[in-house]
C-alpha cells in the first residue's frame, strides 16, 4: 500500500488525474471494479461502439492509490463484483486509520470524501439497506428498493452535492417495563446515505473507542461485556461495590451542538439528519435534540458521544492504568464496562462511588446534554448481585457465578407461550419450525454462563406448554394416543416432541443440549480496520464460526475445506456476513445434501451464482482436515 507521508492532501492529485473513457455496455462486463494500475492498464482500453445502438456508458477513472469511480451497468445488479468492492472500501478504511493515528486530519477528511464519493461504498450501502430486516419497511415516501434494477439505479442517487434528508416516520414499540420506545424509520435513500458515511466514520470511531465498550461495535458482543465483568469481579481481591448506571433517553437527548462540533464527518449532511424532524400520526415535529433511534448511523454516533468517559474519570480521579507498560495507580479499583448506554462502574468503596465517581459521570454527560436515569441507577454489593444484559452477576460465598436472570427467563418463556397460543391450529412441523430458532438462539446466548440447571428448567416448562397444545388439538383422545402421535425416543430422551418433513424426523430443540462453553474476550484495543490487527480478527472469526457450526459435521467440514472463504468472492465467511449452503447438483435434479455436493457461499454471492449459472469445482482438502 503506497501512502504519502508528507501529510499533503492526495485528493487534489487524484482529482487532477481523473479522465473519462467511453465503453459499450457489453465491453464493461458489468463488473464493479476500479481502474487502477494494479488491476487494469487504462492505456489499453479502447472506445467501442455500442452493439445495440444504445447510448454508451461513460466510465470515470482515477489515478494511483485512490478509491476509484467504478464502471457498473445500472440494470445488472446481479453481476456486481462484491469482493472487489469490499477490497476497495477496506483499503481506504485502513488508510483512514493510519492517518488518524498519525494525526493527519486534513488527510483523514480527504480520504473520507474519497470514500463517500466512491461507487464501491455506494453499492455496499445500497446492498446493506436492501438486505437487512427493515428492507420491507418504507419511510414517509413509501418507496422500497426491492428489485435488482431499482437497487442498481439507487447507486447513482447517492450524491453528497444537493442532498437533503427527509423527515423520518416515527412509530412506538412497547418496552418490557410497559413504556413505549420511539423508533424512527428513514427513507431508503437516507438509510443508504447514512450507510455510506458510516463506512468513512466507523474506522475513526473504532480508533478512539473505549477499551471496555462493547455495544454496537463490529466483532464485539454482549458475551465480551459479560466476560469483562467476570475478569474484573471474580478474584478474591476484586472490587465489591457496583454502580449500575443507565442514561435516560440517550438517543433522544444528545445535544446537537456537541455532535456538530465533535463528530468528524461532513457537517452539512450530519446537520441534515439531525434537523430533519419526524412524522408521527401524520403530524410533523421538529427534532431539537438526539438522533433518530432506528437509523443506521445512530448507534455509532451514540458510541462516539460516550467514548472518552473512562479517560475522563481517570483524569479527574488521577487514575493511571497500565495497558502494556508502566505502573497501575488505581487504589479504589475503579473500572468501567459499557454496552451502548448501559454501563457499570466498580469500586471497593461505596462512599467513593457515591460522592466522587457519580458526580464526575454526571459532569461528563451534562456536556453532551445527557443525564443518568434516577430509577435505573443505583449502588449494589456484589454479594447481593445485579442484573446486566440479561444475566445475574453475583458472588456466592466468595465465588462469582453468572446465570441467566429471572426476568430474562420469564420473558423468554412468555414469548414461547405466546407462540404456542397463537399457533393452536397449525401442524406440529410448523410449530417446531417456529419454536426451534427461538429456543436455540436463547440457549446459545446463555451458553457461556452457569446455565445448565436453567436450561433444564426451561425445557421442562416448554414440555408442558407443548403438552397442553397437543391436548387441546385432540380433546377426545387419550394420553397414549397423543404420545404415539407426537412423541418419540430421540437422542436418549424418551418423550421428544417431533414431526416429519419429507420423511426426515424433525425434533423440538432442547436447550439442555447446548454445551456450556467459555467465551474468549476480545482484545480491548483491537481495531478491525487496522491492518496490524487483521490476522487477529481472521483467526477470531474462524474460531467463532467453528463454534457456531458445532454439531453440524457436514458444514464444519466444508468450512474447513474452503479454509473459511467463500468460493465466489474469496472473502472470509463470518458470523456477520452469514452463509448459504449451495448445491452443486440442484435438489430437483437429484442432488444430495452431502460434502461432495455442497459448498458454502455468502448469501449475496449465492444469488449471483444462481443468476449467472456459475459452476464450481470442489477445492482440494486442506491439510489436517478430516473427512466428515
Amino acid at each position: 500500500m503506497q501512502v504519502r507521508e508528507d501529510g499533503k492532501s492526495e485528493c487534489s492529485d487524484v482529482m487532477s488525474e481523473i479522465g473519462t473513457i467511453v465503453l459499450s455496455r457489453k465491453a464493461a462486463h458489468f463488473h464493479l471494479a476500479c481502474y487502477h494500475e494494479k488491476f487494469v492498464n487504462v492505456s489499453n482500453l479502447e472506445m467501442t461502439e455500442d452493439m445495440d445502438g444504445r447510448k454508451p456508458i461513460v466510465l470515470k477513472t482515477t489515478g494511483r492509490n485512490a478509491s476509484k469511480a467504478m464502471p457498473i451497468q445500472f440494470d445488472k445488479w446481479q453481476l456486481i463484483d462484491w469482493g472487489q468492492a469490499i477490497r476497495i472500501v477496506k483499503q481506504l478504511q485502513r488508510r483512514i486509520v493510519k492517518a488518524v493515528k498519525a494525526g493527519k486530519w486534513k488527510k483523514v477528511r480527504d480520504l473520507q470524501r474519497l470514500l463517500t464519493n466512491s461507487t464501491a461504498a455506494k453499492a455496499l450501502a445500497v446492498r446493506r439497506v436492501t438486505e437487512n430486516k427493515g428492507r420491507k419497511t418504507a419511510g414517509i415516501d413509501k418507496v422500497l428498493w426491492d428489485t435488482p434494477k431499482v437497487k442498481a439505479q439507487a447507486i447513482s442517487q447517492l450524491e453528497n452535492k444537493g442532498y437533503k434528508a427527509s423527515p423520518v416516520r416515527q412509530v412506538k414499540i412497547p418496552k418490557t417495563n410497559g413504556k413505549w420506545r420511539p423508533l424512527g424509520i428513514p427513507t431508503m435513500k437516507d438509510r443508504a446515505m447514512q450507510a455510506v458515511h458510516l463506512l468513512a466514520l466507523d474506522p475513526i470511531s473504532e480508533t478512539f473507542a473505549d477499551w471496555n465498550s462493547y455495544g454496537f461495535r463490529p466483532y464485539r458482543s454482549c458475551a465480551d461485556a459479560i466476560d469483562s465483568c467476570f475478569i474484573l469481579l471474580s478474584k478474591k481481591t476484586a472490587p465489591t461495590w457496583i454502580l449500575e448506571a443507565d442514561i435516560k433517553s440517550c438517543f433522544s437527548e444528545i445535544a446537537h451542538p456537541w455532535l456538530l462540533e465533535h463528530i468528524p464527518m461532513n457537517k452539512r449532511i450530519l446537520n441534515q439528519w439531525l434537523k430533519a424532524g419526524y412524522f408521527e400520526k401524520r403530524q410533523y415535529y421538529k427534532s431539537e435534540n438526539g438522533t433518530p433511534q432506528g437509523s443506521i448511523i445512530s448507534p455509532t454516533l451514540a458510541n462516539m458521544v460516550l467514548d472518552g468517559m473512562e479517560t475522563f474519570i481517570d483524569h479527574h480521579l488521577q487514575i493511571k492504568r497500565r495497558r502494556k507498560h508502566g505502573r497501575n495507580v488505581n487504589p479504589y479499583q475503579i473500572h468501567m464496562v459499557r454496552y451502548a448506554d448501559d454501563f457499570i462502574i466498580t469500586s471497593n468503596n461505596k462512599q467513593f462511588l457515591e460522592t466522587q465517581v457519580k458526580p464526575v459521570i454526571q459532569q461528563f454527560l451534562a456536556k453532551r446534554g445527557l443525564r443518568l436515569s434516577a430509577e435505573k441507577t443505583h449502588l449494589t454489593h456484589i454479594d447481593d448481585g445485579f442484573d446486566f444484559l440479561g444475566k445475574t452477576i453475583r458472588k456466592y460465598n466468595g465465588k462469582l457465578l453468572i446465570k441467566p436472570s429471572k426476568k430474562n427467563v420469564q420473558t423468554f418463556l412468555k414469548k414461547i407461550k405466546e407462540v404456542t397460543h397463537d399457533n393452536r391450529t397449525v401442524r406440529a412441523l410448523d410449530l417446531i419450525q417456529k419454536l426451534n430458532p427461538k429456543i436455540k438462539g436463547w440457549a446459545m446466548y446463555h451458553r457461556h454462563d452457569v446455565s445448565k440447571s436453567t436450561f433444564n428448567y426451561v425445557d421442562q416448562r416448554i414440555y408442558w406448554m407443548i403438552w397442553h397444545w397437543a391436548k387441546r388439538r385432540h380433546p377426545d383422545k387419550n394420553v397414549k394416543w397423543i404420545l404415539r402421535k407426537y412423541y418419540t425416543f430421540h437422542n436418549g430422551v424418551t418423550f421428544t416432541f417431533h414431526a416429519y418433513d419429507e420423511g426426515i424426523l424433525v425434533p423440538l430443540f432442547k436447550a439442555a443440549k447446548v454445551k456450556i462453553q467459555r467465551h474468549v474476550k476480545i482484545k480491548g484495543g483491537a481495531n478491525p480496520y487496522d491492518i496490524e490487527d487483521e490476522p487477529y480478527f481472521e483467526k477470531r472469526s474462524d474460531r467463532i464460526m467453528l463454534n457456531k457450526l458445532e454439531g453440524r459435521r457436514i458444514l464444519t467440514y466444508i468450512f474447513k475445506r474452503q479454509q473459511g472463504k467463500c468460493l465466489h468472492c474469496h472473502l472470509k465467511i463470518t458470523k456477520q456476513s452469514g452463509w448459504n449452503a449451495h448445491h452443486l447438483v440442484p435438489k430437483y435434479l437429484g442432488g444430495k445434501y452431502s460434502v461432495n455436493n455442497l459448498v458454502l457461499l455468502h448469501p449475496i454471492c449465492h444469488r449471483q451464482v444462481h443468476a449467472q449459472n456459475i459452476q464450481f469445482v470442489l477445492p482440494h482438502l486442506a491439510r489436517g482436515v478430516k473427512q466428515a
